[in-house]
């Protein structure tokens, strides 16, 4: 008899649109579940760009470049032609590398944990009075990074790049699904999808609507996000992926059944 998977038939929340979303449905839809896509954020380029040119120009005084989403990547190098030497790359994240490299680029340094505090625990030996690093970011990015270094000599530079906002047509979807079949299982990717997906709740008046939903964060600082909003959360991975998230959220379930 084939063992059915604990997700079997459930409904998940993919905080994505379209285009980010397909990885991650996909990896729903082959352990049984339901992918849910609902964006709950969305990224604008900056219309203001002239902090992004000027870091342009001088690129090349920098001695290291700190990309930690793949939005930061693609907004930076957007206009951007590479005629000389790049300085030396850090990124968190697998994707985030991966980008990179299809860009031509070399990436020099990637953590162990794919956090800000992991990436400063094991950047800090590159550490050196004086370093000149540029940080491409979102407007809603921690300082952790740039704090931390500067705090051990680095000279850093942290450049707003890209805005995160909340996608006003997902009200629409939320009260939809939500006044259907539900969400059983809440996926979060970031603190600012918990805090939009709440913020949703409050103005529907459906904060009961997920009360017995499965929370699973895909790491600590969105886990520490989502308790601040009084969700009980059931599943953060060790390694901070997607598909990390997804299978220690069925490994809970997993848990659950046996516990029935």
């Amino acid at each position: 008899m084939k063992q059915t998977s604990p997700l079997e038939g459930m409904t998940v929340l993919v905080p994505r649109g379209k285009k980010q979303a397909h990885s991650f449905s996909a990896l729903i839809q082959n352990y049984g579940g339901i992918p849910v896509e609902i964006p709950l954020i969305a990224f604008e380029p900056l219309q203001d760009k002239e902090a992004l040119f000027k870091a342009h120009k001088r690129i090349q005084t920098y001695d290291w470049v700190i990309f930690t989403s793949t939005t930061a990547v693609d907004t930076f190098f957007e206009n951007l032609s590479l005629g000389g030497p790049f300085p030396n790359i850090a990124v968190i994240g697998e994707k985030t590398k991966k980008l990179l490299i299809d860009k031509g680029l070399k990436v020099q340094f990637m953590p162990r944990e794919y956090v800000a505090e992991g990436f400063v625990e094991d950047f800090l030996p590159f550490v050196e009075d004086g370093m000149k690093v540029l940080i491409p970011k979102g407007n809603l990015a921690r300082d952790y990074i740039a704090a931390s270094l500067s705090e051990n000599g680095a000279e850093v530079d942290e450049i707003i790049v890209y805005e995160t906002t909340f996608p006003r047509e997902s009200i629409g979807l939320i009260k939809k699904q939500l006044s259907g079949k539900g969400l059983d299982i809440l996926a979060f990717t970031s603190p600012s999808t918990v805090d939009h997906f709440i913020g949703a709740l409050k103005e529907l008046g459906y904060q009961n609507a997920v009360k017995d939903s499965v929370v699973g964060c895909i790491g600590p600082v969105t886990r520490e996000r989502a308790k601040a909003c009084g969700l009980q959360v059931h599943a953060v991975p060790e390694e901070y992926t997607v598909h990390s998230m997804l299978k220690s959220i069925i490994s809970y379930l997993a848990e659950i059944r046996r516990g029935n």
